[in-house]
């Protein structure tokens, strides 16, 4: 049956169905689909979650059609972390990664992206676009002027992605007053400009990193491999006074 846009609703996790959804999405895109785990990971309910989870708000994307009481019905999620949020935390996840100090010194009202995925049957739809479109109403409503979070690829092999990594080093490295650093960094300087291909380097970074670099999108110095998740990480910030007006516009644009 060929999904219908209307049967997709953006909202923030009101429940526990909602919550569970989110993390069992999670459980079949990060465990199943991409080979990580952790230590609050159940896999007899096949849910991935983790001790952060309780103080994050969870944007959902729900297919009306698809079942709740299976879990089945949230296709699409991001978590979020707001300053206030962190402050009753007393961290932000990305800070198990990077040292964020220069973002927590700015004063400036921060949002942390995280577990952002979408279901595979869902890729290609306009799913994404009512995830962006949430979060634009919620940066909106917050008055978030900075965000934030880890974002991956997939493999802990740096060699295997040295073409990427240097071309965000090269090309998309935050300015000092954005500029958050990896705990245990790992150079993304891997390829020097002259010697790295640009179409090669773009096919191999991932389809979210790509559209946060064309919304005017900057990566942190140094990458962080996890290898409890399988991935190799870079942490993206974003900064909305710097965003063009025609990035605006697609970051907030409403599904058509």
């Amino acid at each position: 049956m060929p999904l219908q846009d209307q049967q997709l609703k953006i909202a923030l996790a009101s429940s526990e169905a909602d919550l569970l959804g989110a993390q069992r999405l999670r459980y079949e895109i990060f465990v199943e689909e991409l080979g990580g785990d952790g230590e609050l990971v159940d896999h007899a309910r096949r849910l991935e979650r983790d001790r952060f989870d309780p103080f994050y708000d969870h944007l959902v994307l729900i297919d009306t059609s698809r079942s709740e009481a299976e879990l089945s019905h949230v296709v699409g999620v991001y978590r979020l972390l707001r300053s206030a949020q962190a402050e009753a935390l007393g961290q932000y996840y990305t800070e198990g990664e990077y040292d964020i100090s220069v973002l927590r010194n700015s004063g400036r009202q921060l949002l942390e992206l995280g577990r952002s995925c979408v279901h595979k049957d869902y890729r290609g739809t306009m799913a994404m676009f009512h995830l962006w479109s949430g979060l634009a109403n919620y940066v909106d409503q917050h008055g978030i002027e900075v965000l934030f979070g880890v974002a991956s690829f997939h493999g802990t092999d740096v060699q295997a992605l040295a073409q990427p990594l240097s071309f965000l080093h090269h090309n998309h490295l935050a300015p000092p007053e954005l500029r958050v650093r990896s705990l245990q960094f790992q150079t993304m300087d891997l390829v020097p400009p002259e010697a790295f291909s640009r179409p090669e380097a773009m096919k191999a970074t991932p389809a979210l990193i790509k559209a946060y670099l064309r919304l005017g999108g900057f990566v942190g110095e140094g990458a962080y491999v996890d290898r409890a998740f399988n991935t190799t990480d870079v942490c993206l910030v974003m900064d909305t006074e710097r965003m063009s007006a025609q990035a605006k516009a697609r970051y907030g644009r409403a599904p058509a």
